[in-house]
């Protein structure tokens, strides 16, 4: 048997086919041209105006109440989470340890009211989708793009529940790692911050090292924990993953080896307190006062203000100089040091005398302990007295230098004291002396020039 149109075989039924079917040829004929009948009816009845016009005014309707129960899910939910938020913060109290508290009430209604927000977002494409389906589907045009995309959107549904069923026990497991990676941090976290604030003491165990130590271990509690759940992670036995593994390992070892040493560096320099934030340290030629210290570097600002960043590996083959230590730690206020030479006609407690009053003459030299001099060498042409004054503020060492040379230089001009420092050859020839004008007396008169006759050994005064 075959069907026609104008002569024209369209199908063609044979025993075969009507065997296939459990049916006899005509009756599979009669059941064919039935639905080419239904196919082309429905084909002209979906292209008459009347039902196009149907259909737009269908999609009119369709696009008036897709926006009017969009703007009311929006309209509605915008006043009804702010009272579920309060509500969930009254009636939840917060996770605490002890007396500290991990997890606010706050932060608790925080999280469901962005899970909130996720549900009305998947609301909202819900109804945008099966809007846009529904419109799709009304016109003969765009129909069969619309059933299609519902077919893609429940199979691609079906695989993804499917998939999230399969996956639960990883995803249970992962679950439990992170929520005893969670609250294993928030143990320990009261514990370092009540050692920082000194409110918990361990001999031996100083309070600067609260917080790196912590950082130490966050940062091996964190690796632990990803490496246990890794292999339950999706897709970590795929050749992709493994060659994503590899590049990165091999990215890290051959450019972390500087790295590591200035991560060990830093442990090594914390541990050993060797100065900590706001410390006036010298590292080198460099001298400032330190204003960051982290695993990996230091920075010191100098005294003009200049931020010079050294490597901590740096720091352990270099001479660290820490000046505000002795007075934070031993009780000792720093000592700074300045040398003059003067000649062996000066009178050495005259000399002492004179500098211990331009060292009290200095602001944030203390009084007491008092300021002393040491006569450090006997020399060919002068004696090195060294002055020594406490000072309790190291940072200010710049400033107190600099006015400590110039009250030196002031009481050594009122005393009549010539600083030939480190040495002067003078030949005396009626010039008059180098002190300052203002220090000489009213009758003050050069000294004269003598010379002597190596021949007849007679002195003659000009």
């Amino acid at each position: 048997l075959y069907l026609s149109v104008d002569q024209e075989v369209i199908l063609t039924v044979t025993e075969r086919d009507a065997k296939a079917y459990r049916s006899t040829p005509k009756v599979l004929a009669q059941q064919a041209l039935q639905k080419i009948q239904v196919a082309i009816a429905q084909y002209r009845q979906d292209r008459k105006p009347e039902q196009l016009l149907k259909n737009i005014i269908y999609t009119v309707i369709a696009t008036f109440a897709f926006l009017i129960i969009s703007f009311a899910v929006i309209k509605i939910s915008g006043k009804l989470f702010p009272f579920i938020r309060r509500l969930i913060e009254s009636l939840t109290p917060g996770i605490q340890i002890g007396n500290v508290e991990i997890i606010s009430s706050s932060n608790i209604s925080f999280f469901w009211l962005r899970v909130l927000r996720i549900i009305r977002l998947l609301v909202l494409f819900l109804l945008l989708f099966n809007y846009a389906t529904f419109v799709l589907r009304l016109f003969p045009w765009t129909r069969v793009f619309g059933e299609s995309i519902l077919g893609y959107f429940y199979q691609s549904l079906e695989l993804v529940l499917s998939s999230i069923g399969q996956y639960l026990p990883n995803a249970f497991i992962i679950a439990i790692i992170i929520f005893i990676t969670y609250y294993l941090i928030g143990l320990i976290k009261p514990f370092f911050t009540a050692i920082e604030r000194g409110n918990l003491v361990i001999p031996g165990f100083y309070t600067d090292w609260a917080k790196p130590t912590y950082n130490i271990l966050l940062v091996i509690i964190i690796a632990i924990a990803a490496i246990v759940a890794f292999p339950y992670l999706p897709g970590f036995d795929s050749p992709a993953f493994r060659g994503v593994s590899v590049f990165l390992g091999l990215l890290l070892s051959l450019g972390s080896t500087s790295a590591i040493a200035n991560v060990i560096g830093g442990i090594i320099l914390i541990y050993t307190r060797a100065f900590r934030i706001g410390d006036h340290i010298q590292v080198g030629e460099v001298i400032g006062d330190l204003i960051e210290k982290n695993f990996l570097v230091i920075r010191i600002c100098t005294p003009t203000n200049k931020i010079i960043t050294i490597p901590n590996s740096s720091l352990l083959s270099s001479n660290v100089i820490n000046f505000s230590i002795s007075s934070r730690e031993l009780n000792r206020n720093l000592i700074i040091q300045t040398t003059i030479t003067l000649g062996y006609d000066l009178p050495w407690r005259k000399a002492h005398k004179t500098l211990i009053e331009a060292a009290l003459e200095t602001v944030h030299i203390l009084k007491e302990p008092a300021p002393f001099v040491l006569q450090t060498s006997l020399d060919n042409f002068y004696i090195s007295y060294q002055l020594n004054a406490y000072t309790n503020q190291p940072n200010l060492m710049v400033i107190i230098y600099s006015e400590l040379h110039q009250n030196i230089q002031d009481k050594c001009n009122e005393a009549g004291i010539e600083i030939l420092s480190p040495s002067y050859t003078s030949l005396r020839d009626g010039n008059t002396t180098t002190i300052p004008e203002n220090y000489l007396p009213s009758d003050y008169v050069a000294p004269p020039f003598r010379v002597q006759s190596s021949d007849n050994q007679e002195n003659n005064t000009l």
